[in-house]
This record gives C-alpha cells, sequence and structure tokens, in this order.
C-alpha cells in the first residue's frame, strides 16, 4: 500500500469513527432538536406577526369608522350652523321690513299731520284775510254801529263755512 492510499484509509476510519461517536452520543438528534426548536421558534415569531398584522387592520378600520363618524359629524354641524345663519338672517330681514314699514308709517302720520296744520294754518290766515278786508271796505261805507254788527255777522257765516 502506498502512502496515499493509506492515508485515505486512515481518512475513511477516522470518518467512521466519527460517525459512529456522533451517532451514540446522539448528535443528529441534537442537530434535529435543535432545527425543530428554531423553526418552532420561527413559526411562533410568524404567527405572532401575523395576529399583530389583524390587530393594526382592526385598529386601522376602527380609526377609519371614527373619521368617517367625525367627518359626518362635522358635517351635521356645519349643516346645522348654515340652517341657524339661514333663520337669523331671515329673521334679521323680517325685523328691519318692520322697521322700514312702522318707520314708513309714523313718517306717512307726521306728513299727514303737517298737511292738517298746514290747511288749518292757511284756512285761519284766509279767515283773518278776508275779515280784515271785509272791515276795511266796510268801514269805508257804513257807520260804526253798522259796521260792527255787519262785521260779527260776517265773520259767524265765515267761521261756519270754513269748519
Amino acid at each position: 500500500m502506498d502512502a496515499t492510499s493509506l492515508a485515505t484509509l486512515w481518512a475513511t476510519v477516522a470518518l467512521v469513527i466519527f460517525l459512529a461517536i456522533a451517532v451514540y452520543i446522539k448528535v443528529p438528534r441534537l442537530i434535529a432538536k435543535a432545527l425543530d426548536a428554531r423553526a418552532d421558534k420561527i413559526s411562533n415569531e410568524l404567527e405572532e406577526a401575523r395576529r399583530l398584522r389583524e390587530e393594526a387592520q382592526q385598529l386601522l378600520g376602527q380609526y377609519q369608522r371614527k373619521r368617517k363618524e367625525a367627518e359626518q359629524e362635522a358635517a351635521d354641524i356645519v349643516a346645522a350652523a348654515k340652517r341657524e345663519a339661514d333663520m337669523l338672517a331671515a329673521e334679521a330681514h323680517k325685523k328691519t321690513e318692520d322697521y322700514v314699514a312702522r318707520r314708513t308709517a309714523l313718517a306717512e302720520q307726521k306728513i299727514g299731520q303737517a298737511e292738517r296744520e298746514a290747511i288749518s294754518e292757511v284756512r285761519a290766515s284766509a279767515v283773518d284775510i278776508a275779515v280784515e278786508a271785509a272791515r276795511t271796505l266796510l268801514a269805508g261805507k257804513i257807520d260804526a254801529k253798522v259796521g260792527a254788527d255787519l262785521f260779527k255777522a260776517s265773520l259767524q257765516d265765515v267761521k261756519s263755512k270754513l269748519n
């Protein structure tokens, strides 16, 4: 036998002895247990990740529902505010119209009163002027006693016609 085959033989024998010792001390079982433990750990981590993902999706769904509810509530608040603003504007418009109508009626009353007073003043002035003119005319034509009686009669006649 040459040296190479002898070295190969010893390497083979050493390998067989090593494998026998490994089998004797249950190394494959230890490796299998370690691999099984590692696989269990990875499986547990995957299961945990799956559970966390499901929780995250549930939370996302809850937050989306809450966001939609908040948006709806905000829209309802805006609509209520618009309705209230419209009511206030209509009420203010009505109050303004009522105020203008009252002020117009009051102005018309004052104008009517002023017209009546002006007519009364014109009548009084007309009476005074007519009386004065009659007195002047009669004073020149009639004596004093007859003039006074005629004046009083004319005055009564004019007053009765004007009133």
